[in-house]
C-alpha cells in the first residue's frame, strides 16, 4: 500500500504542489519561520494553551466541576500519546514514503525525514490535544483545534506530508480523544477528586480560595431567606 499518491494527476498530489509552491515564492526568512512553527512552535503553543486552560479551570471552576474539568485536561495529553502509539502500526501497515521521495520539485524545508508519511504525527498530536481541550472547555478547545488546522497546513507547506497524511492525523487524533473520553473520564475524575482532597497536591485541582465566592453568595442568600422567614413569623 505504499503508492497512495504516485500520479501527478492525483488531487492529493496537486494540492501538495499548490500548498508547497507557496514556500518557493515566499522569502527565505518566512520559510525559516514556518519551519520552526510547523516543527516545534505549534506543539509548544498547544502545551501552553493546555496549561493556560488548567490555570483558568482551577481558579474559576465550580466546586463540583473542578475535578472533572482537570480530569478532562489530563486526558488531552494522554489522548495525544495514545493516538501516536496507535499510529505506529498504521504507519507500518501503509508504508507510505515521504512525498519528496516520489515527487520532484518540492521545496522541502526540513531535512532528515526518513520515516513513513501516513499519518502525520504532528497533525495527530495537535488535533488530539485540541479535541481534548474542547471536551474540557469549548473556548480553549476551539483555539486548540484552530492551531491543529494550522499545524496541518504547515506540514504540507514544508513538503514533508501529503494533505491526506494530515487529514488522517486529524481523524486519528479526534477518534482517540472522543471515543476513549468516557473511559478516561471515568478513571481520571475519581483520581482528581482524591488529589483535590490532598493537602500537598490539592492545588493541582483547585487554587486557594477558588469556589469560596460561590459559597459566600449561597450562604448569604440562605441568611436573607432566614431573616425574611423570621420577620414573617414575628408579624404573624
Amino acid at each position: 500500500m505504499a503508492g497512495l499518491a504516485e500520479s501527478g494527476s492525483n488531487p492529493d498530489v496537486d494540492l501538495l504542489y499548490d500548498i508547497n509552491g507557496l514556500a518557493k515564492d515566499a522569502p527565505h526568512w518566512f520559510d525559516r519561520v514556518m519551519e520552526f512553527v510547523g516543527e516545534y512552535g505549534l506543539l509548544l503553543a498547544m502545551v501552553l494553551l493546555v496549561l493556560w486552560c488548567w490555570w483558568s479551570v482551577r481558579r474559576r471552576g465550580a466546586e463540583d466541576a473542578a475535578a472533572s474539568s482537570v480530569a478532562a485536561l489530563v486526558w488531552a495529553p494522554l489522548a495525544a500519546a495514545v493516538a501516536v502509539l496507535v499510529n505506529v502500526p498504521i504507519r507500518g501497515f501503509v508504508e507510505r514514503p515521504r512525498p519528496f521521495l516520489d515527487h520532484q520539485g518540492l521545496d522541502v524545508l526540513v531535512s532528515g525525514k526518513t520515516d513513513y508519511s501516513f499519518v502525520s504525527d504532528h497533525a495527530t498530536i495537535t488535533m488530539a490535544l485540541g479535541v481534548g481541550l474542547f471536551v474540557a472547555n469549548r473556548k480553549f478547545g476551539l483555539v486548540g483545534i484552530g492551531l491543529a488546522l494550522l499545524e496541518g497546513f504547515c506540514r504540507v507547506y514544508m513538503g514533508v506530508h501529503y494533505p491526506t497524511d494530515v487529514v488522517g492525523g486529524f481523524a486519528l487524533g479526534t477518534a482517540v480523544a472522543l471515543l476513549l473520553s468516557p473511559v478516561a473520564m471515568a478513571l481520571l475524575t475519581p483520581l482528581m477528586k482524591a488529589v483535590e482532597g490532598s493537602r500537598r497536591l490539592g492545588w493541582v485541582v483547585r487554587a486557594r480560595g477558588a469556589g469560596r465566592g460561590q459559597k459566600s453568595v449561597v450562604s448569604g442568600a440562605r441568611s436573607e431567606r432566614s431573616v425574611d422567614s423570621e420577620e414573617r413569623d414575628l408579624a404573624a
